[in-house]
């Protein structure tokens, strides 16, 4: 079984765990800045990538992990998809802890961070796929995406109130996707800089 199937299984197992049987697994995952430092939940960092808000969170999140997830693990190999996957739900999730680290009413869940990271990764893999924003039915250039996606995450991210979706952690995912993939695999930014009209060489 490929890293990305039983990410897939084990997100979703442990979501509909929490969301159907007992909400207490999802109270014990979640991630609580302020008592990652105060009580050492640092393991919060990575167990709050595997329970989810609602329902439709969860789908949603799920199918954006099954449409990109395993052809970029077939693509690049399991290790670097597993290294890719866990630095994009840390550094998110880092991020998040530090801004909310002195709220005490602060919490967060879900996977989107991680999968953002694999998104874009794909992107810099694949920048002649398109993707669609449903319920527009209209394909988008990867790249075009991609920079659309973030320019309206920072401004959510500015003017987001409490419990909206955490723009922040999208981002950081994001930008950790491109990250991933300049630091292991710097050549693969020749093929995107040559769609976008720059000289690869």
């Amino acid at each position: 079984m490929s890293g990305a199937a039983i990410i897939f299984l084990v997100t979703a197992g442990v979501s509909l765990a929490g969301l159907f049987g007992s909400p207490a697994i999802i109270q014990r995952l979640i991630l609580r800045p302020y008592w990652v430092q105060r009580k050492g939940q640092y393991e919060r960092l990575v167990t709050s990538g595997f329970v989810h808000a609602d329902f439709a969170h969860l789908v949603f999140n799920l199918l954006t992990f099954y449409f990109f997830a395993f052809s970029i693990e077939r693509y690049i190999g399991t290790a670097r998809f597993l290294m890719l996957y866990f630095a994009g739900l840390i550094c998110a999730n880092i991020g998040t802890t530090y801004k909310q680290r002195n709220n005490p009413d602060y919490a967060t869940l879900g996977a989107s961070g991680a999968i953002l990271a694999v998104l874009f990764a794909a992107i810099v893999y694949f920048p002649h796929q398109s993707l669609f924003i449903l319920p527009i039915p209209i394909p988008i250039p990867a790249p075009l995406f991609a920079v659309g996606y973030l320019v309206y995450s920072y401004w959510s991210s500015r003017h987001a109130t409490a419990g909206r979706v955490n723009h922040d952690a999208h981002i950081a995912g994001a930008i950790t996707g491109l990250l991933f993939v300049a630091v292991t695999d710097p050549f693969a930014y020749r093929q995107l800089a040559g769609m976008l009209g720059f000289d690869p060489q």
